[in-house]
């Protein structure tokens, strides 16, 4: 089990250099007062002592393999339980639920695309949509803390780069909305080393550090 306090924030991966400064950073010069908002993290959504982690869940909301598999699996048939009574999810939108379980109050599902490059743009848009209705129905349940893993690069194909983009734009873009202080914690959670590689060169760009660092 892993608490908020033990999961490191932008602003300590900067000090302790692990985050470098991009070449070229966001435009909009608000991600500063981010810095201590937004952690990343390599490890098992699981452990995750949180308001609600995020599950990459399937339309039907009843489990599957990867990240979806393992949260069912922590968290007990009380959460699949519960998943019965939802009726699925379109893809794009996001449901809640009690974490049962696991350390997190709650799991948030979210359905992402399955990737196809022949429909990019759509399934950018649905993506997006993912981790912003994922941050709203938090804000609208209370929950200050959340964890994503990266959502569709599984087996649903997308490309861990791009889809990387599209979690950072639309999380950064919620922390700048009117709604966005309302949430005091947003965890990017990886599994792989490629991941974390990625994220570590993109948040830079969406989360530049301040000019002290």
């Amino acid at each position: 089990m892993k608490s908020l306090q033990q999961i490191p924030t932008l602003s300590s991966l900067y000090a302790k250099g692990v985050l470098k400064k991009a070449a070229k950073a966001s435009p909009n010069a608000t991600a500063v007062a981010h810095l201590d908002r937004v952690s990343l993290i390599q490890g098992d959504i699981t452990t995750l002592e949180v308001d609600a982690i995020v599950n990459a869940a399937n339309r039907s909301l009843l489990g599957g393999g990867g990240v979806d598999g393992a949260i069912h699996r922590a968290a007990g048939s009380g959460l699949l339980s519960e998943c019965r009574t939802l009726g699925g999810c379109e893809t794009g939108d996001a449901k809640i639920t009690k974490g049962y379980k696991l350390p997190a109050k709650h799991v948030i599902h979210t359905v992402g695309p399955i990737y196809t490059s022949k429909d990019a743009e759509r399934k950018s848009q649905q993506l997006a949509s993912c981790y912003s209705t994922s941050l709203a129905v938090a804000v609208k349940n209370g929950l200050s803390s959340i964890a994503f893993p990266s959502v569709s690069t599984g087996i649903y194909g997308y490309p861990i780069v791009d889809a990387t983009h599209v979690a950072l734009a639309e999380t950064r873009k919620f922390l700048d909305s009117s709604e966005g202080h309302k949430i005091g914690r947003v965890i990017f959670t990886v599994f792989s080393d490629e991941d974390k590689d990625v994220y570590e060169s993109l948040l830079p760009v969406y989360f530049p550090p301040s000019v002290s660092e």
